[in-house]
């Protein structure tokens, strides 16, 4: 079924004197009597209200991968307040909320095709950097415990702790072997006490593809010490570019140098996952292989609220290693944090909240209300919105595609996801391109950089986004610009 769009807002921010406004009106000190809950209301609806960003409303906002929240949604979500479940312990008796989470899980798989026997480690969580934070605790508990039992020992870090496991494992070094990771993957290792050095870079930068593994360059790394225990990382689309890391080729041997060398494959798939549901069609031929074989990874993190589009903030994370989240999550010692009905695993003893928001029901209500159907119709408007942007960077002057090899020589723009990776071809011009763009207001882009000079980027993960319904207001900021108007 497809998601009927609703009216876009005019700006997609806010103006100067809006925010200026609503700064000079919110409330610094704590009021000794409060508003009362009328007065209270006014002020959000009339301070703070206007100076919001229509992020989530309007199909122009391209920055961050910011997905919107579907009508469905939205009355999940304030279903949510209202009843304002805590979802931590399988309580079968008492409420289904840990039933609907199940429910939801087995049905993302579906969609994505995994399946969910095989996929028994399922969770809800806060977005792709906590998921990114469980894929690596389970990383980090199985390479451990992997090295030990090759040397005959037994070590895991859940219960002796990450040096005294290493130690009786003899292991030293733990790296993260990764092409251009997204920074929440270092970010995940500082947490989880491997450091930001962990993560290594293996990309076949010798072939200008720095966001493909160097095959070679990964099996020597693995090789580097029987004292060094390892975790291999798909960045399953690119953040800047959109691009892939594996095809099915690569997965496979992928799978073969993990399991010869004792190491964990993890995929973060915050917003590639998606590329999964995509129907067989010539021009979706080089993102189904993208994604292929997934199923041969240990661990899948994901974001919902972006392609998923439901309110923030939703993550999913899928591990085959069921075992490995009990030895890590488990809440020891605490009885009264149990089940007595162990058919669906208490959310808390299998991620890292022992207090959870019920995440599960937009996610819920976006599958039921939309299904396959809706869910293929939303990201080939993406797709095909992302790949009309392209076209008029690749055939413009003002403007590049970036990079070279998403300029594909029968125009198809194939490779293209739903990013869009530019920058302006006049160096004055591109120092302040993002800044030109965002003024007008009408869209919203992200800067980034691009083999050290500045780009900007289009990501078109917004439910509502479509050719009709955007590509003239996009094409007249980009011509204003690039004639140099801020119109």
């Amino acid at each position: 079924m497809e998601v009927e769009a609703t009216a876009t807002p005019s700006h997609v921010l806010p103006s100067a004197s809006q925010i200026s406004e609503a700064l000079l009106g919110l409330h610094r000190e704590l009021p000794s009597t409060g508003l009362g809950l009328h007065a209270a209301k006014q002020h959000l609806t009339q301070d703070v209200a206007p100076a919001l960003n229509a992020n989530s409303q309007s199909s122009r906002y391209y920055g961050f991968v910011t997905g919107g929240a579907t009508p469905a949604a939205v009355f999940a979500d304030n279903m949510v307040t209202e009843y304002d479940q805590n979802v931590q312990v399988h309580l079968p008796n008492e409420t289904v909320a840990t039933d609907v989470e199940a429910a939801a899980l087995d049905m993302v798989c579906d969609l994505v095709d995994l399946n969910p026997k095989q996929w028994n480690h399922r969770l809800f969580t806060t977005g792709a950097t906590a998921s990114n934070i469980l894929g690596l605790a389970c990383a980090r508990e199985h390479i451990i415990k992997t090295a030990a039992a090759r040397s005959g020992v037994i070590a895991d870090v859940s219960s002796q702790g990450l040096f005294a496991a290493m130690q009786a494992a003899g292991i030293n070094n733990i790296q993260i072997l990764t092409t251009m990771p997204h920074s929440s993957l270092r970010k995940a290792a500082s947490v989880l006490g491997l450091g930001h050095a962990s993560v290594k870079d293996v990309g076949n930068h010798a072939d200008l593809s720095p966001h493909r593994f160097d095959l070679e360059a990964l099996e020597l790394a693995l090789q580097k010490s029987p004292n060094t225990a390892s975790i291999i990382s798909i960045s399953c689309s690119e953040v800047n570019s959109g691009l892939f890391a594996t095809d099915a080729d690569d997965m496979l041997v992928l799978r073969k140098l993990a399991d010869q060398y004792g190491a964990w494959l993890h995929v973060d798939a915050a917003f590639g996952l998606l590329a999964r549901i995509l129907p067989t069609k010539p021009e979706y031929e080089l993102l189904k292989r993208g994604v292929s074989d997934l199923d041969l990874a240990d661990s899948i993190a994901a974001d919902a609220h972006k392609l998923f589009n439901v309110p923030y903030d939703c993550g999913i994370f899928l591990s085959r290693h069921l075992d490995l989240a009990t030895a890590v999550f488990q809440n020891p010692g605490a009885p009264y944090l149990s089940s007595a009905d162990g058919s669906v695993p208490s959310p808390l003893n299998i991620g890292i909240e022992n207090s959870r928001r019920f995440r599960a029901l937009p996610v819920y209500a976006n599958l039921v209300a939309y299904g396959r159907e809706g869910f293929v119709n939303m990201l080939e408007r993406q797709i095909g919105l992302a790949r009309k942007i392209a076209a008029y960077m690749h055939a413009s002057d003002a403007y590049q595609l970036l990079p070279p090899s998403t300029q594909q020589g029968d125009h198809t723009y194939s490779s293209i996801f739903i990013i869009v990776l530019f920058k302006a071809v006049n160096p004055d011009l591109n120092a302040t391109l993002v800044r030109k763009i965002n003024t007008t207001r009408k869209i919203y882009v992200s800067g980034t950089s691009w083999q050290s000079e500045p780009a900007c980027r289009f990501a078109i993960s917004n439910w509502q986004s479509s050719v009709e319904k955007d590509w003239d207001v996009i094409k007249e900021v980009l011509d204003d610009v690039a004639a140099g108007s801020d119109a």
